[in-house]
C-alpha cells in the first residue's frame, strides 16, 4: 500500500521548482569542479578544529541541481516513512482502496509542493536516509551540494565565491563529521524518527480534528501568527519524541554554525562580510515566503541555529573542546531542549565541577 505516490511528488516538485541562474557551461562546470574540491579541504579543516576523527574515507561532496536535490529527498522521505508505511498496510483495518489512491496523490502533490518551494533555497546538506546499498559498500550517508543555489546566494549577496563556496562547505561537512565520527548519532536520530511516526493517531476522526487545527493555523499565520503545521499535527506523544529531536537537530545544527565561523577567520578571509550579509539574508524575503516558512517551520530551524550555536560556544569556552566533546559519548550526554538554553546545566551533568588544583 503506498502512502504518498512519490513518484507524483518528484514530477510534481520538478515541475513547480523556480529554475536556478543563468550560468554558462564553462561556469556551471567551473562551479561544480571547486565545490568538490573545496568539500574535500573543508573537511580536513573541520576535523582538525572539532577533534572528532573516523575510520570513513573522505568522500567528495554529490553536486546537485534544484530537480536532483527534490529526487534525493523523495527518496530519503521513502527511507524515513517505510515503518509508517509498513503500519498502515499491515493494519487490521485499512483504509479503502480508492480511499488510499486518492489520499497518496493529494500527499504526492503536496509533498512535491513543499519540496519545489525548498529545493530553491537549501544551499546543502547531509543525506542521513539513504536506500540501503546492495553490495553494503557504499557509505550510508552523503553530503549533497546544490551549485544553483550557492551560485544565486553569492551573486544575490554580492560576496567572494571561492570564500562563500568553502564557507558554505564548513558547514556541511561539520555535519558529516559529526555523523560519520560518532558512530551512534545516526541510529540515535532514525530511531527518534521512527518512535515519532509510529506515534501518531491514525484513526479518521483524529485526522479530521488535526487537519482542521492544520488549516486554523494557516489562516493564523496568514494574518500574521507565530504558529506552524508541525505543532498542530502532534500526538500528545509525539510532543516529548519532538523535543528530544529538537535538542539533537539544534546542536548539531549550532555545532556546524559554530565551527563555520570559527575556522572561517583562518581560511576564509572574508567571513566577517559573508556571514553578516548571510544573516541578514536568513532574514528577509517577501511576506509570502516568510508565512510558507513559517508554515514549515523553518523559522524555528532559523532558531535552532543561534541557539545552538551559543550553547556550543558557551560550553567550549568553560571547558575546552574535549569537554564538549564528552556531548559525543552517548544519548544520555546529548542536551535537552532546557540544557541548551541553560549550558551550565548541562556542564553541571555531564562534565562535573573541575577539581581545584593542588
Amino acid at each position: 500500500m503506498q502512502v504518498i505516490d512519490w513518484d507524483l511528488a518528484v514530477t510534481t516538485g520538478t515541475r513547480l521548482v523556480r529554475p536556478g541562474p543563468q550560468v554558462s557551461r564553462e561556469e556551471a562546470r567551473q562551479a561544480v569542479t571547486e565545490l568538490r574540491t573545496l568539500s574535500r579541504e573543508a573537511e580536513g579543516h573541520v576535523r582538525e578544529f572539532t577533534k572528532i576523527h573516523t575510520e570513513t574515507a573522505p568522500q567528495p561532496a554529490t553536486i546537485v541541481d534544484r530537480p536532483g536535490w527534490i529526487r534525493a529527498n523523495v527518496e530519503g522521505f521513502r527511507v524515513v516513512l517505510e515503518p509508517l508505511t509498513d503500519r498502515v498496510s499491515n493494519s487490521a483495518n485499512p483504509p479503502p482502496a480508492i480511499v488510499t489512491a486518492v489520499g497518496s496523490r493529494i500527499t504526492g502533490v503536496e509533498v512535491g509542493a513543499v519540496l519545489a518551494f525548498l529545493a530553491s533555497r537549501v544551499l546543502g546538506q547531509y543525506e542521513l536516509f539513504l536506500p540501503p546499498d546492495p553490495t553494503g559498500q557504499e557509505p550510508a550517508g552523503r553530503l549533497t551540494l546544490v551549485a544553483p543555489n550557492i551560485v544565486h546566494a553569492e551573486r544575490e549577496m554580492g560576496v567572494d565565491p571561492h570564500d562563500f563556496r568553502l564557507w558554505v562547505c564548513l558547514h556541511e561537512e561539520t555535519h558529516r563529521v559529526q555523523f560519520t565520527g560518532v558512530p551512534w548519532l545516526r541510529e540515535y536520530v532514525r530511531s527518534q524518527m521512527t518512535e515519532f511516526l509510529l506515534a501518531s493517531d491514525l484513526d479518521l476522526p483524529t485526522l479530521l480534528e488535526r487537519l482542521r487545527g492544520a488549516a486554523d493555523t494557516v489562516a493564523d499565520v496568514v494574518r500574521g501568527g507565530e504558529g506552524n503545521l508541525i505543532d498542530v499535527i502532534q500526538s500528545p506523544a509525539q510532543k516529548a519524541i519532538l523535543d528530544r529531536l529538537t535538542a539533537v537537530m539544534t546542536l548539531v545544527e549550532g555545532h556546524g554554525d559554530y565551527v563555520m565561523d570559527a575556522v572561517g577567520p583562518s581560511v576564509v578571509p572574508s567571513v566577517a562580510e559573508i556571514r553578516g550579509k548571510f544573516a541578514h539574508r536568513r532574514e528577509g524575503g517577501s511576506r509570502l515566503d516568510r508565512t510558507v516558512r513559517r508554515l514549515l517551520g523553518i523559522e524555528v530551524k532559523m532558531k535552532q541555529y543561534a541557539e545552538g550555536s551559543a550553547f556550543v560556544h558557551t560550553v567550549v569556552g568553560r571547558v575546552g573542546m574535549d569537554g564538549f566533546n564528552k556531548i559525543w559519548t552517548s544519548s544520555d550526554t546529548l542536551p535537552t531542549t532546557q540544557e541548551i538554553a541553560d549550558p551550565g546545566s548541562w556542564i553541571d551533568r555531564v562534565i562535573g565541577t573541575p577539581a581545584l588544583p593542588a
